[in-house]
């Protein structure tokens, strides 16, 4: 099992809001002094999740990167093997591999794949890609893909760690047992205390790392407003849904559910209570998030990773925001 050591880390999100990716360098290079320790992509409708890292690779080679998450289903597992083992060469083993279900709306509708079996799915492609980065030749039928002769002809040559991202008990669980640990996502620190013991309950020590968001400003009003466009865009996809019912959210959020599915988007604005907001959007001046993030590491997470949303001034946020 991949086996990721418990320290003090601290991340951001590539690409940072409003800068074209081009024009990362400088800022990018900075981070390592201001105490940041990891870059972790995303992927959705914006940049893929391996280009900024390969770059950021070579401006801050100091930082470790991840992705947070590549979709199991969008690339073939070979594909995947491929990209991660040329970025921990590239970087010298400072990369992690990310790996999720990502939702049947970027999958199926956007990429016009069958979003079946999405556990399974996670399962074999830890599986077969742990495989491929460890140098083996695999020939397997796997429940959802099989693979014939499959193997790297450049192998990575340090230790690629695999990371699963999960939301309710049979993903952590995953995460926990055949993986080197979780990616969380939209929850608040309250909610990890949920999750976590599902992350460690045979290995105490495995890594969870938390995507959290972050807008650094003092506007309250701006700020809540910003979070309720998030909230009702993230959490009517039905894998986010189905999460915030079972962490006990069902009741506040019901309102906003059935405005969402009536197509009233304004109605599903304002049914979101300021409370879900202040609890998933960390808002307010840099010291008081700072302290909310720190409640997020208090509550298990190893490695909070900020995406910054809506920030007054970029650079200023992430000088202000950062562990030192």
């Amino acid at each position: 099992m991949d086996t990721i050591q418990l320290e003090s880390r601290y991340g951001v999100t590539l690409p940072l809001p409003g800068l074209p990716l081009k024009e990362h360098r400088d800022l990018v290079g900075e981070l390592a002094d201001l105490g940041y320790t990891d870059l972790w992509s995303a992927e959705a409708d914006g940049c893929d999740a391996f280009t900024p890292l390969v770059l950021a690779s070579q401006w801050a080679p100091q930082l470790r990167l991840g992705t947070a998450i590549v979709p199991a289903f969008t690339r073939g597992p070979l594909t995947l093997a491929q990209s991660a083992a040329t970025l921990a060469n590239l970087s010298g083993g400072q990369f992690v591999l990310g790996v999720g279900t990502s939702s049947d709306v970027i999958v199926e509708r956007w990429n016009g794949i069958p979003f079946e079996r999405p556990y399974q799915r996670v399962r074999d492609t830890v599986r077969c890609v742990r495989a491929l980065l460890a140098g083996e030749k695999v020939t397997a039928d796997y429940e959802t893909f099989s693979v014939k002769g499959a193997k790297l002809a450049e192998p990575a040559a340090h230790p690629v760690p695999v990371m699963v991202a999960a939301l309710r008990p049979g993903m952590l669980r995953l995460a926990g047992r055949e993986a080197g640990g979780a990616v969380i996502n939209w929850l608040s620190a309250g909610d990890v205390r949920t999750v976590a013991p599902y992350v460690r309950e045979i290995d105490p020590a495995q890594e969870i790392v938390a995507r959290i968001f972050v807008c650094p400003t003092a506007d309250t009003e701006r700020a809540r407003a910003i979070g309720r466009r998030l909230v009702t865009a993230y959490l009517n996809v039905p894998v986010y849904a189905a999460f915030h019912d079972w962490l006990g959210r069902g009741d506040v959020l019901s309102k906003m559910w059935e405005a969402w599915r009536s197509g009233d988007r304004q109605g599903a604005l304002d049914a979101v209570p300021d409370f879900v907001v202040d609890d998933l959007l960390i808002h307010g001046p840099p010291a008081a998030c700072r302290e909310h993030i720190e409640a997020y590491r208090e509550a298990g997470v190893t490695t909070p990773v900020l995406f910054l949303v809506g920030p007054d001034d970029l650079t200023t946020a992430l000088r202000d925001l950062a562990p030192r």
